[in-house]
């Protein structure tokens, strides 16, 4: 082998070695890896519906963000309504480092701070408690079912945590409807994603809980609702059972 082609080989290696996976979500660029959800367009709906309300709150809002994989929403958000203070929870070791590298990438570590665990109980002793203006989340909403049929090919390269919503493919939602509620402030907004079709399952959690106005849904391009906007009561008076759709 001569020099120059030596040369060649390890300059290939080190490039397929140290090159990141970058992937741009809104107005951040975030480092990917192996294991964590790739975030899709359906999210920056979310994310954008998110910024839009907390730019019309009073500043340095307090929010929540659930399920947080890459950070995507998390940093996101934080880039986009500068005086935001955001905590973001996931589960798994990998989705936690990667966050916190993202966040420190983007130089949002002080008003970012990653916690693992499940859900909520990972901000226990937190003081959060009646405290978050806005708390957003990206569940699994896929069933079980579905999963291990027509939709395997999804865990060919990303977690079964991203994708599996349970039986249903509501488990997490329900939790997260009723959870939500403890930390939000009178009047505070809950966000969150959920698959085609699941409309209706959704709206039916939501006016179960009796906690939360009317909800409203964000559509895709295709005029799908995928996205659940709803605020908390602002006092315990119990909620009118409708929905809308916002296009």
């Amino acid at each position: 082998m001569t020099l120059g082609t030596a040369v060649s080989h390890r300059a290939a290696a080190l490039a397929g070695r140290s090159t990141p996976r970058l992937h741009r979500f809104m107005s951040v660029m975030l480092e990917l890896a192996p294991g964590v959800l790739v975030p899709r367009q359906e999210t920056e709906l979310l994310g954008q519906s998110a910024a839009a309300i907390l730019r019309d709150r009073a500043p340095g809002p307090m929010v929540i963000d659930m399920c947080c994989g890459s950070g995507n929403l998390a940093l996101a958000i934080a880039a986009e309504v500068p005086l935001a203070r955001v905590w973001a929870v996931d589960v798994t070791d990998s989705t936690v480092a990667l966050a916190r590298s993202n966040a420190e990438r983007l130089a949002l570590q002080d008003r970012v701070t990653i916690r693992k665990g499940d859900l909520f109980g990972a901000l226990e002793g937190e003081g959060l408690i009646g405290a978050a203006d806005m708390i957003v989340c990206n569940p699994p909403y896929i069933s079980t079912s579905r999963l291990e049929g027509e939709s395997a090919h999804l865990l060919e390269g990303e977690p079964r945590e991203a994708f599996d919503g349970g039986p249903y493919g509501i488990s997490i939602h329900q939790r997260l409807i009723r959870d939500a509620i403890d930390f939000l402030k009178p009047g505070g907004w809950l966000l969150f994603e959920f698959g085609q079709g699941q409309d209706r399952q959704v709206a039916a959690l939501i006016a179960r809980a009796k906690a939360y106005e009317p909800v409203t849904f964000a559509k895709d391009e295709v005029g799908m609702p995928r996205v659940a906007l709803l605020r908390k009561l602002e006092s315990g008076a119990p909620a009118i059972s409708s929905s809308a759709s916002l296009a």
